[in-house]
């Protein structure tokens, strides 16, 4: 990698060591804030628009000013150009700014804007390969997952809950049905049919969510956006999660019971083919 500049900080381009915010900002105090992760490949960032899109819609669900998305669009770009990288992850972040701790909106204060870069982090070929363990956990998280909050606590301790438990997921169920991962969307497949929790204040509908879909109708299979609760979930033929770093992958275990023939199944190789095709076209068209 030639030297590059990799955080972008309030209208600066700086290196990692300098760039600083106030211990007064509400992103450090109060989570007040919200976030965004790319996938860069051949140094394209995949679906960017998707992402600053939702980035705006979050923004306002929490009644902060989104910052110009086209400005960011190009920060987004000039920070890649200047990394050096082409398997990359953008992170985007924008928090209510910096001020003295109260609950209240502080007025006139501007927003803090960070972008930083780095090499992604994708996962190990063989988990794809074999496949990974989940676990089930409650779903505690606040009644509007829909936004891309940086208050992830509750998502955290998912995620350390699966670890200790040697699995690679957590899979939220609330109230009987299952939503999503700690930190991925899920698909289940019944008879060949793919089904997902639909868009809404329960999970957070992922950009690489929406290219499955899209792979999945474009591929000829069923297709439902309907909740499912955790015992026919039990009962799959296939499990699959998706991120944007993960990209899909198929669970053959849940709490420690095989799922289907416990070994990734034909639906899984299909949408990760028609995904793979839908990134090359990406990178093509450098979008």
């Amino acid at each position: 990698m030639s030297e590059a500049v990799l955080v972008y900080l309030n209208g600066r381009y700086l290196p990692p060591e300098q760039a600083l915010v106030s211990f007064q900002d509400r992103g450090f105090v109060f989570a007040d804030g919200i976030y965004e992760v790319i996938r860069c490949y051949g140094g394209v960032p995949f679906r960017l628009q998707a992402h600053l899109n939702r980035l705006a819609e979050s923004a306002a669900a929490i009644w902060l000013p989104p910052p110009p998305l086209e400005e960011l669009n190009e920060v987004c770009r000039t920070l890649l150009r200047r990394s050096g990288l082409a398997e990359a992850s953008l992170y985007l972040q924008v928090t209510r700014g910096a001020a003295p701790r109260q609950h209240l909106f502080p007025p006139g204060v501007p927003p803090t804007l960070l972008a930083t870069v780095q090499p992604a982090d994708v996962p190990p070929p063989a988990t794809r390969e074999t496949g990974v363990a989940a676990v089930t956990v409650p779903d505690e998280r606040w009644d509007l997952c829909q936004v891309k909050s940086i208050g992830l606590l509750a998502n955290v301790l998912a995620k350390e809950k699966a670890r200790r438990a040697g699995a690679y997921e957590a899979v939220f169920v609330r109230d009987g049905v299952v939503t999503e991962g700690a930190s991925s969307n899920l698909f289940a497949v019944w008879n060949g049919r793919l089904r997902t929790h639909p868009a809404g204040r329960r999970i957070l509908a992922g950009v690489t969510r929406t290219a499955i879909l899209e792979t999945a109708r474009a591929a000829g299979l069923a297709v439902l956006e309907d909740p499912f609760t955790l015992e026919e979930l039990r009962q799959a033929d296939e499990i699959i999660m998706s991120s944007t770093v993960m990209e899909l992958m198929p669970v053959t275990r849940l709490d420690g019971a095989p799922i289907g023939a416990a070994v990734p199944g034909a639906v899984h190789r299909t949408l990760a083919a028609g995904f793979a095709a839908l990134v090359e076209e990406a990178i093509r068209a450098g979008r």
